[in-house]
């Protein structure tokens, strides 16, 4: 089992979009996947077609017992129309803001509850899916990864966000024993322009052998398919394959998996924010 968790301090940067998106391809694959919800706002949640879940990674966080997450993982509300393997999920829940502040009164056991409560869990992949604040749910998250996965968007504000989760996330690593590793800076929502270009490469400057080669272009079709509740490869409309793409050569560079291709290869035809989509977060 391979536990990856997306992280980033700043918002707005697509963060549970990637999620849901590496789910999807990940499932094509045939692969387990078990996507952890960890943001208050369950977005994840509800992009995979969960509206009322009965039980929660809340009651896991709550209860710091080994394996408490392994009967809290539901099915999905996707099909196997669109993957092979639709995704499980645990889902999130309002009460996770409470939560941790509940948590910030344990001074021995408030930052490794998540990775006790997967111990045991049947999955290839785990994608925790963490709030835009680097609290105790985000620190959860990271205890309980093999790998750190940095989303952002490049942009200014975005490029200072970056340096400041590597650095917080090195600091726990270096203080755990190397654990979670940095497994790389993942640039989303690239538009075609001159800016976006320059903010890309000062990305990969400023964090030599961090930022992925392959990268994932500023899509309509990524944020409806969220917004739907479906996976990607349920569109039909101009760019999801190109998003597909994109997507799959992101999960074979973080993975080492075959098959892993350039961006630059993927993007024609695509329906990026050039072409006049506007693609927000979720």
């Amino acid at each position: 089992m391979t536990v990856l968790t997306l992280v980033n301090q700043k918002g707005g940067v697509g963060k549970t979009t990637v999620v849901l998106g590496l789910a999807a391809v990940a499932s094509a694959r045939g692969l387990r996947v078990v996507v952890v919800d960890l943001d208050p706002q369950a977005n994840a949640t509800s992009g995979l077609g969960v509206w009322r879940p009965e039980a929660t990674i809340d009651q896991a966080l709550a209860d710091e017992r080994v394996g408490s997450a392994i009967g809290l993982a539901m099915p999905s509300g996707w099909s196997t129309d669109h993957v092979a393997r639709p995704p499980q999920l645990i889902a999130s829940s309002p009460a996770l803001a409470a939560r941790e502040q509940q948590l910030a009164a344990d001074p021995f056991g408030s930052q490794d509850r998540l990775r006790v409560a997967l111990q045991g869990l049947h999955a290839d992949l785990v994608l925790v899916d963490c709030p835009p604040a680097l609290g105790l749910l985000t620190v959860n998250g990271i205890f309980a990864a093999d790998g750190v996965v940095v989303i952002t968007e490049p942009g200014a504000w975005s490029v200072d966000g970056v340096a400041q989760i590597v650095h917080n996330v090195t600091r726990i690593a270096e203080r755990r024993g190397g654990s979670p590793r940095l497994a790389g800076i993942v640039v989303n929502k690239v538009p075609r322009t001159r800016d976006g270009r320059y903010w890309h490469q000062q990305l990969a400057e400023l964090h030599p052998g961090l930022v992925l080669d392959p990268f994932i272009r500023h899509r309509a079709a990524l944020t409806e398919a969220a917004a739907q509740s479906l996976p990607i490869h349920a569109l039909q409309r101009d760019g999801v394959a190109e998003a597909v793409a994109e997507l799959d050569a992101v999960l074979c560079a973080l993975l080492g998996l075959p098959g892993a291709e350039s961006s630059d290869e993927t993007s024609a035809g695509d329906d990026s924010l050039e072409n006049g989509d506007f693609d927000g977060d979720v």
